[in-house]
């Protein structure tokens, strides 16, 4: 046992230390901290943003007036001049940058506004289309007056259909809760991905690295290839609740900071402020169980490779499998109900990602996210025994990387010792 605690907090504190948990833990630190105080941001850029100015070239002589006032309602930002002079002087003036662009008014066979916009690129979105939207109200009040509609008239035209949406099932989420709840999940549902990814991953070349320096022969004469192999899963795993209690204590003390600027938008968006105790112990259960479940499929690949140049190559079917649940996750957030989230949620491999959305988003019995973590925690167990056999063997290998005659010649050699 003493080689077990060992081997594990050496795992933990040599990676604690290394530039790269450093770097990225930094980094997500930094993008932690830009989105809890994005309403800032925004608001600084804003308030530091000129005035956009578009001139008008009205062959009308009437919309003009009628389009600056629609304009100053849909966005103040954009500031029209009426232009007197010719378009090839407007050209120039937009490639000199005096004007973001020019607007072209007239009137199509049927008397109603007509407009072409023009500047030097069309990837500013945000102008063009505010000038349209105020072009469109203009247009429905000319048609309004064609068809001699009253207001009132108009009005009803306008009015949105009464649409509402109820659910029979006393205990289903209503709507709002259900797009907070879709916001969480999707956030969580990130965290799970790129955590398990990225430990499963710090595993294997864990293992690939020993090898290829020849420290595993020493290491294997103190201490068991078995110790080692879950020492180093459990370390890793350390280090992942270490990376993850240090995000949410920052996220939160940024948060709280910043809770009257983010209230009503993205911080309610997301649901957070509604977090229910419940989604928060399952996303950590679901974290845990799917980091134990991918490790010790990465420290078994992981032991197969004697150069660090073949781990990729070899655990790149795991990291597919990550993948294609978080991928039907993402899918699934539209319609959680659907047959293939159900179905899938049970599957072992994309359980903690699948069955933490059906239970963020849906009103479970709490039998099906129990049975969910039974078969998860039955399938770890699993791989733990059949993963501690090979990987006993293959900690001797060295050669080539082919997982499947390295994995049957390493159970080989795990059964001779």
């Amino acid at each position: 046992m003493n080689n077990f605690w060992t081997v594990l907090f050496h795992t933990y504190l040599s990676k604690l230390t290394s530039k790269q948990y450093i770097i990225s833990t930094i980094i997500t630190l930094l993008i932690i901290l830009g989105l809890t105080n994005m309403t800032k941001i925004i608001n600084f850029f804003e308030s530091k943003s000129d005035v956009e100015k578009i001139a008008v070239m009205d062959q009308t002589d009437v919309l003009f007036p009628e389009l600056k006032e629609q304009v100053k309602i849909i966005n103040p930002d954009i500031q029209l001049e009426k232009a007197n002079s010719s378009e090839n002087e407007l050209k120039e003036r937009v490639s000199n940058e005096e004007i973001k662009g020019y607007l072209v008014l007239s009137l199509n066979d049927n008397q109603l506004p007509k407009a072409i916009y023009k500047a030097n690129s069309l990837a500013d979105t945000t102008i063009p289309g505010d000038l349209e939207a105020a072009l469109q109200q203009i247009n429905m009040m000319w048609t309004a007056k064609q068809l001699q509609l009253t207001e009132e008239a108009l009005g009803k035209l306008n009015t949105p259909v009464a649409f509402e949406k109820e659910a029979l099932n006393a205990n289903a989420k209503t709507e709002e809760e259900l797009n907070q709840a879709r916001g969480l999940v999707y956030v969580l549902l990130f965290m799970i991905y790129f955590a398990v990814v990225m430990y499963a991953n710090m595993i294997a070349m864990e293992v690939a690295t020993e090898k290829s320096s020849r420290i595993m022969e020493i290491l294997i004469s103190s201490v068991s290839p078995v110790t080692q192999m879950f020492a180093k899963i459990f370390g890793i795993a350390l280090l992942g609740l270490t990376q993850l209690a240090l995000w949410l204590m920052i996220g939160y003390i940024s948060i709280k900071q910043n809770i009257n600027e983010m209230e009503g938008g993205f911080f309610t968006f997301f649901g957070f402020e509604n977090t229910s105790l419940s989604t928060i112990i399952y996303a950590l259960i679901f974290f845990i169980l799917g980091y134990l479940l991918y490790a010790t499929m990465a420290a078994l690949l992981g032991s197969l490779v004697s150069r660090i140049e073949d781990v990729q190559q070899m655990i790149t079917p795991l990291m597919l499998l990550v993948v294609a649940g978080f991928m039907l996750a993402i899918f699934g957030l539209g319609n959680p109900e659907a047959s293939y989230v159900t179905i899938t949620s049970y599957i072992p491999l994309f359980t903690p990602m699948l069955m933490f959305l059906r239970v963020g988003m849906l009103d479970l019995p709490i039998w099906e996210p129990l049975v969910g973590i039974a078969l998860l925690i039955a399938t770890i167990i699993l791989l733990a025994i059949f993963g501690a056999r090979v990987y006993k063997g293959g900690v001797l290998m060295y050669g080539k990387a082919n997982a499947w005659k390295n994995m049957k010649k390493a159970l080989q050699l795990s059964n001779d010792q």
